[in-house]
């Protein structure tokens, strides 16, 4: 494998995994805003900096992941070993991260947790096209005072569907971060998400 295949990581890794961390965390606390990432990271293609930056912070040998097949090619699979450490699974429903872009996207597909262990669910990571300029969507429930509104572009057609089926098992199902623009937007399976009003 050639060593420049496997550049492009945090250049300083406490300092870049810590902000990154603080950004998903906060992202996921109140759901609805814009974190940044601006990392600066370089990982192979076709995977995202955005996505680079979340595995690279929340993944390690005891987290199995998955890829959306059409970045599992070899050089993204010898970078996330190389930089995580994580084991790459194949099986949607054994991956506690996962990563994609496909906007056909099912979210029960993931593993959904269980009423005893509601946190062992998968977190989902869509990369997206961008995180505005979108259909407007109305946010509501914790971590959210009042309401907000999001207009993310390239969600799967249907995404509200899909997420009220989601949360109507809580305190099973999935959580997902939206990733573009060097940014994140949390969506913790406590969000309710409609239409918004006009």
């Amino acid at each position: 494998m050639d060593s420049q295949v496997l550049d492009g990581g945090f250049t300083h890794p406490v300092m870049q995994s810590q902000t990154a961390f603080r950004a998903v965390m906060d992202a996921l606390a109140n759901p609805g805003t814009i974190q940044a990432l601006g990392l600066g990271l370089l990982p192979p293609k076709p995977l995202s900096p955005e996505l680079a930056a979340v595995a690279l912070t929340l993944c390690d040998h005891d987290t199995p992941l998955w890829l959306d097949p059409s970045f599992a090619n070899d050089d993204v699979l010898a970078w996330l070993r190389f930089h995580t450490g994580a084991p790459v699974t194949s099986a949607r429903a054994e991956a506690k991260f996962a990563f994609t872009r496909e906007p056909a996207m099912v979210l029960a597909d993931f593993d959904q947790g269980s009423d005893a262990y509601p946190d062992r669910s998968t977190t989902i990571v869509l990369a997206l096209p961008t995180l505005g300029g979108g259909s407007a969507l109305h946010l509501a429930g914790p971590g959210i005072d009042g309401s907000s509104a999001i207009a993310p572009q390239g969600l799967p057609a249907d995404f509200l569907a899909q997420w009220a089926q989601n949360g109507a098992q809580f305190p099973r199902g999935v959580d997902l971060l939206l990733v573009a623009d060097g940014a994140l937007i949390g969506l913790p399976r406590t969000t309710c998400i409609s239409p918004k009003e006009a």
